[in-house]
């Protein structure tokens, strides 16, 4: 078993390129073959202490790998923005500009496109899309469900919001993809409780259903009773997205049977979403969701 070098203190906590750790004889060809060290992209290491995610992957790239000209963007400049999903192992999303060519291509997604004066900004060093210019890219490179998703977890964390949002729509008006960046818009709530509610209630209007009220607090005879994902308060019919069961917990279940009686009881239609109904039987969720309408609509 190899020895794991100790790591020398200008390279603890860091991420560093190892032709200029080598020049400098910090360490050998030798000692970066050991645990001791990740390697984040060809020729760029970083301390196993460093924390490996997408966003300290953005900022090596950008230190190390992306030419000057390149500018993070899409789902990677949402992860720098601290809102993100994509995991460390996901390409890195970067914009550069037309006619501008950039040569690796495994570990990156490259779009080109013009930037407006004012699109771009700097976090933690790193070029990046400013946040409405983001939503204006997720929009166009994403299907409807994800572009949302990230849209919703932008105007949570209050780095967007719905009048910038509309107001640069109008600006791009007729442009190519202004009306997917409006429609994205408009489905876009910063009150969405989990990304998977957010792709729930993006689905269920492309078929079509009338916007639910999202995370709506219901009240009853005994005050408040409950606050459910999705709701039409009108008809009083919730839909729930069920995430991860909690499986042996004998306190959470009996809340969750009284929190679902008292709904019932308060008069309420209750229907349940699970991950594999979402992901495979769209179908039935909508026609269980229509049935319960109708049925509101007849009394």
């Amino acid at each position: 078993m190899s020895r794991i070098p100790r790591p020398p203190a200008t390279l603890v906590g860091k991420v560093f390129q190892a032709h200029a750790a080598i020049e400098r004889g910090l360490i050998t060809r030798h000692d970066l073959r050991s645990s001791a060290w990740r390697r984040l992209f060809r020729g760029v290491y970083a301390d196993q202490t460093v924390a490996d995610n997408h966003r300290i992957r953005c900022i090596a790239a950008a230190a190390f790998v992306l030419p000057k000209e390149a500018v993070v963007a899409g789902r990677s400049a949402v992860a720098l923005y601290g809102a993100g999903l994509a995991e460390a192992s996901d390409p890195i999303e970067v914009l550069i500009p037309r006619g501008q060519r950039f040569g690796p291509s495994g570990r990156f997604v490259i779009h080109t496109s013009d930037l407006r004066e004012g699109e771009t900004r700097r976090m933690a060093g790193v070029a990046v899309t400013d946040p409405v210019r983001t939503c204006w890219d997720l929009a166009q490179w994403l299907e409807p469900p994800e572009a949302v998703v990230l849209i919703d977890r932008l105007l949570a964390a209050r780095l967007v919001n719905h009048v910038g949002l509309e107001a640069y729509a109008q600006c791009r008006r007729r442009e190519r993809g202004w009306r997917r960046f409006a429609r994205a818009v408009r489905l876009a709530d910063a009150r969405a409780g989990s990304p998977q509610e957010s792709r729930l209630r993006v689905r269920l209007a492309m078929r079509g259903l009338a916007a639910p009220e999202v995370q709506y607090s219901v009240y009853g005879q005994w005050g408040f009773v409950a606050r459910v994902d999705l709701a039409w308060p009108d008809l009083k019919i919730a839909v729930e997205y069920d995430g991860v069961w909690h499986a042996g917990s004998q306190q959470q279940i009996h809340h969750d049977r009284k929190r679902l009686n008292r709904l019932l009881a308060s008069g309420w239609i209750v229907i349940h979403v699970t991950a594999a109904r979402l992901r495979d039987d769209l179908d039935g969720i909508v026609a269980e969701i229509q049935v319960a309408m109708r049925a509101r609509k007849a009394l």
